[in-house]
């Protein structure tokens, strides 16, 4: 039996445009897109119909599973909870980040992950879960046991996305001790001493372990066809470096210079929505707002906070000249999905799949009013 919704009176963000009209949705795919609202259906009384949101990188499970320092919560209730978050948040597709390589600066003992994977797993297969959620591997190459366990991963089909991170000091997202002392000594309260040693045993693991885990987990990669993404690159030569290595997408670049580089090379520049929510980076590295008015921005994030995903391209919209809302929904809908080719998705348009957010904004902060996966509401 059919299941048909229409939606009228509402503003639809397309790839191109936005027009005032209606849509129709026919057993889980739009069917129909009309500049007219004549039909009978669901009055969105103006507000925004945009395609659900794709997040390729975010840490927030992690914060679900281990809220607190030596804490481990229940693996499905935290799925959950980190589930319900994004749902509401109007992501739909949703790409959960699992930390690979375990060191004194953190990481998690081998075997952990693979138990959340499977939890992933279960919980989808038992329709526990509102957004559709895949694996992405967030590789620590400077430490000594992330081959070992990549390779619980191996032939997992729903790993599709790979990011090669190396957070030593003097190393790209540090590129300055300034930087690092931040977070890893005023932030762990170490005492001088005690965070020279720290540094320094780090800076040695990068410079024995990082470039081959690098080769090696970009051609394994290659071989599981797992999309490959670069993090934090500051250089020329990291972005050729990267393009060494198959990478597709740029997360994260901390200079102009590298993102010039990504992007003219091909790649999908991915930037924090929480740098456009707050203006600048956390960690005093460049601006998202910065490269997008440069046009050098393709890919948001939401990283750690997933109401940032819908919140920051309208602040975009509203602030950057030259760049509209259609222009800015695709930087968290269409191009995060075409970057990891899951072409199914990230636009209204006729045949793709109906994964839908209405939103209300009339100023300021928008309202994700309700959210809908494969055509059914999920919030």
């Amino acid at each position: 039996m059919s299941r048909e919704h229409v939606f009228t009176h509402a503003r639809i963000v397309l790839p191109d445009q936005v027009v005032h009209g209606a849509v129709v949705v026919r057993d889980g795919r739009i069917a129909d897109i009309s500049e007219t609202a004549t039909r009978t259906g669901e009055d969105f009384e103006g507000d925004y119909l945009i395609p659900g949101l794709v997040e390729l990188h975010t840490d927030h499970l992690e914060t679900h599973y281990a809220p607190r320092p030596g804490v481990k919560w229940d693996l499905t209730a935290a799925l959950q909870a980190h589930d319900a978050q994004i749902a509401t948040s109007g992501i739909t597709t949703v790409f959960d980040c699992l930390r690979l390589g375990s060191d004194e600066a953190g990481g998690f003992a081998r075997g952990e992950m693979r138990d959340l994977a499977n939890v992933i797993e279960q919980a989808q297969n038992e329709g526990r879960l509102r957004a559709e959620h895949f694996l992405h591997l967030r590789c620590e190459v400077p430490c000594p046991d992330v081959l070992d366990q990549f390779s619980d991963f191996e032939g997992d089909t729903n790993v599709r996305l790979a990011s090669l991170m190396d957070h030593a000091p003097g190393q790209r997202q540090f590129q300055t001790l300034d930087q690092y002392i931040f977070f890893y000594q005023k932030k762990r309260g170490l005492d001088d001493e005690t965070f020279r040693a720290f540094t320094q045993r780090r800076m040695e693991a990068s410079a024995l372990y990082s470039a081959k885990h690098r080769d090696a987990l970009a051609e394994r990669c290659a071989a599981n066809g797992i999309v490959v993404a670069s993090h934090d690159d500051a250089t020329l030569a990291h972005v050729d470096e990267a393009l060494g290595h198959g990478v597709r997408v740029a997360e994260f670049p901390t200079s102009i210079e590298a993102a010039q580089a990504s992007h003219q090379a091909g790649l999908s520049v991915l930037m924090g929505a929480p740098n456009v929510v707050r203006g600048k980076s956390h960690s005093g590295n460049i601006a998202a707002r910065d490269l997008a008015e440069l046009g050098l921005l393709d890919v948001l994030s939401s990283d750690y906070v997933p109401f940032s995903l819908l919140h920051a391209p309208f602040i975009l919209a509203d602030t950057v000249e030259g760049l509209d809302l259609p222009r800015a929904i695709a930087m968290v809908t269409r191009t995060p999905a075409d970057a990891v080719g899951l072409s199914d998705r990230g636009r209204i348009a006729e045949g793709a799949k109906a994964d839908l957010v209405r939103v209300h904004r009339q100023h300021g902060v928008p309202v994700s009013r309700a959210v809908w996966r494969n055509g059914n509401r999920i919030a």
